[in-house]
């Protein structure tokens, strides 16, 4: 099972189910579908090391297509589509159910199936079920062999061919999970500190862009820089994205991460006290969180408390009055993010989804992304919305040596949220954006030069065209053709909208953080990464859903693309003032003082790997970021 990353993305494919298809034959007699994309790319015969012993466990998940798989999508299209007769008509979560669940017929079927093979049920859900065994039985059920391959330096157990299932259950498999051994996890927003050792930001700074300059540093790009800004709140926030005076109220915004930090609710209190947020009401701030969690050193479990916070404190500052449903994962593994996101539509715990987790593109598995897309659209049948963060890495050449997206912001089913390095001056006024990607250079010993200015390629909003994604139906006549088929098909672009993310340009958030001396209290420091970006756009979708009535905005891409073009948004580009932009940067040298000195940079705006934020659509920042008048452009007159 594969983990994943904070505030990036997931796995998925082209926006469509990957249902069994007739084919292989795993014995004689027997007409078996095949699973397409159960093998995956990298158990190729070169890498092949022969087969698993037979002793070895299996654990896997045999994920239910329901009972009109087709028709699921179908529907979850129509429902978000602005120009369809069917746009808004929602279905509750049981009517969801009993039109798109899988049958108790189905899943009896399937579970015999199962158990004849010599496989354990060890669970059944509305969703999947899971199962445990050895090889031979593994082997059996699913009709392909299992080997071991060679991946990096790594070995790991995958099918030698795509595994198949009985013809004679009639398309009631969606696809297995588990067949190959290798990690399917996500990871957190590489720019969150470690929040179990205490993080601090050095000064100067800048309490609004431009407010402090620089002077005694050397130029940059002709000019004295404004020192980073100590972090936005919800204030600066709000001006610079045209929230009026919405609050969200009577909205829900429900956020997956993996684990949950044992100090939110104090410290997400305090954050709101000491920076003029609404204090949070009774059951405003919920959690919903698993039994008993795994793989905790693994996954670095207390590395999750950061995003929980920046996510948590964000949507507040955003949308004060919305609720807040925190649903944890038992780890940061996708069965068990799956299992938070089929909480939230289960249950319909909130009508907005904000998630800042995920995985590069070549990490994907057709199988995930199948599952993945299977819940995005019973969620959009419902009229729930989610959001994705984009990725922290640009076109992750730089941290990978290939050019690619992130997912599961590559989903067609999903709003993609990209990054901006943003301007909010004097008196809380938008200046400007520029799409987020820093190049970092240090200052020279002596203090006279910047060391191999403008420097290093650090971070930046993650972007570009899909592999694996077919273009959605939104995308089209919006996305530049040079975009949509850079890869050789006409495929998915990401971002779709995009707020602030750059860290110099961050948040600030507020959190229970271990001292050097090993005590623990609060303390707050400056965040970016489209971890904070998605947060941000769930806190104004909810602001718009206020606007809206309440009614809720579902799966918003396609309304959002309809407003392509308009001045509802800021049409972001990479140079807003017309000329190269910086600011000066001074860090701790042990990130929480300066007993060890102290290191200073410049950190260059809107250069982003090789994307572009350019006029109109681009592939750093989508459509742009909300302007004044989004937010009241949802109202129903």
């Amino acid at each position: 099972m594969r983990s994943i990353r904070i505030a990036a993305t997931l796995p998925l494919l082209a926006g469509a189910l990957v249902l069994a298809a007739p084919g292989a034959q795993a014995d004689a007699g027997a007409a078996r579908d095949t699973l397409a994309g159960t093998k995956p790319l990298w158990a190729t015969g070169a890498a092949d090391q022969g087969s698993t012993a037979n002793g070895s466990t299996v654990q896997a998940r045999v994920y239910l297509a329901g009972r009109d798989a087709k028709g699921l999508a179908a529907y979850a299209k129509a429902v978000s589509d602005p120009s369809s007769a069917s746009y808004g008509k929602y279905l509750t979560a049981k009517q969801a159910q009993e039109r798109f669940g899988a049958t108790k017929e189905q899943v009896a079927e399937v579970t015999a199936w199962l158990k004849a093979s010599g496989l354990t049920v060890t669970g059944t859900t509305a969703h999947y079920i899971s199962v445990s065994g050895d090889v031979a039985a593994a082997e059996k059920a699913f009709g392909t062999q299992l080997h071991n391959y060679t991946k990096g330096s790594h070995t790991y157990r995958a099918p030698s061919a795509a595994a198949s299932v009985p013809a004679s259950l009639d398309g009631a498999v969606l696809t297995v999970t588990g067949l190959d051994s290798a990690p399917h996890k996500a990871t957190k927003q590489d720019q969150l500190p470690p929040p179990d050792a205490v993080f601090r930001n050095s000064g100067p700074f800048s309490s609004y862009y431009g407010s402090n300059v620089a002077t005694t540093l050397p130029d940059a790009y002709g000019t004295k820089v404004p020192y980073a800004i100590k972090g936005y709140t919800g204030k600066q926030l709000r001006a610079a994205y045209g929230a009026g005076r919405a609050t969200g109220k009577g909205v829900r915004v429900a956020i997956t991460d993996a684990y949950a930090s044992p100090t939110i609710a104090k410290d997400a209190a305090v954050y709101a006290a000491k920076h003029g947020d609404a204090p949070y009401a009774k059951g405003q701030l919920k959690q919903v969180l698993p039994k008993k969690y795994t793989k905790t050193e693994e996954c670095g479990a207390a590395g999750w408390y950061g995003e929980e916070t920046l996510d948590v404190e964000a949507v507040h500052a955003v949308a004060p009055q919305a609720g807040i449903t925190y649903v944890g994962a038992s780890s940061c593994y996708d069965d068990d993010l799956l299992d938070s996101l089929n909480k939230v539509v289960d249950k319909h715990l909130a009508d907005i989804v904000s998630n800042s987790w995920g995985d590069i593109e070549a990490n994907q598995t057709p199988e995930l992304a199948a599952a993945y897309d299977q819940v995005f659209q019973l969620g959009a049948v419902e009229g729930i919305g989610f959001y994705f963060s984009s990725g922290d890495n640009g076109d992750n050449v730089a941290s990978t040596g290939t050019k690619q997206v992130d997912t599961p912001a590559n989903s067609a089913w999903v709003t993609a949220v990209g990054g901006t390095s943003l301007a909010v001056g004097k008196g809380d006024t938008y200046k400007w954006e520029t799409g987020w990607g820093t190049l970092k250079a240090n200052l020279s010993a002596d203090g006279t030069s910047w060391t191999g200015f403008p420097g290093a390629y650090t971070s930046g909003a993650g972007g570009g065209t899909s592999k694996t994604v077919a273009q959605p139906f939104y995308q089209k006549g919006v996305v530049p053709n040079a975009l949509a088929t850079a890869n050789g098909g006409v495929n998915r672009v990401v971002p779709d909208i995009a707020a602030v993310g750059d860290p110099n340009t961050g948040f600030l958030v507020g959190q229970t953080q271990t001292l050097p001396d090993g005590s623990q209290a609060y303390d707050e420091y400056r965040i970016g990464g489209t971890s904070l970006a998605a947060p941000v756009i769930a806190g104004v979708q909810a602001l718009a859903q206020q606007t809206r009535g309440g009614a809720p905005l579902g799966f918003a891409n396609p309304a959002i693309y309809a407003r392509y073009g308009s001045p509802l948004y800021h049409d972001v580009t990479d140079k807003p003032t017309g000329t190269d932009l910086a600011v000066a940067r001074v860090d701790f040298a042990n990130s929480y003082d300066a007993s060890e000195g102290l290191l200073t940079s410049v950190r260059s705006l809107g250069k982003d790997a090789s994307l572009k934020a350019v006029r109109g659509y681009d592939d750093v920042t989508g459509v742009g970021s909300p302007a004044p008048g989004y937010v009241s452009s949802f109202r129903r007159h």
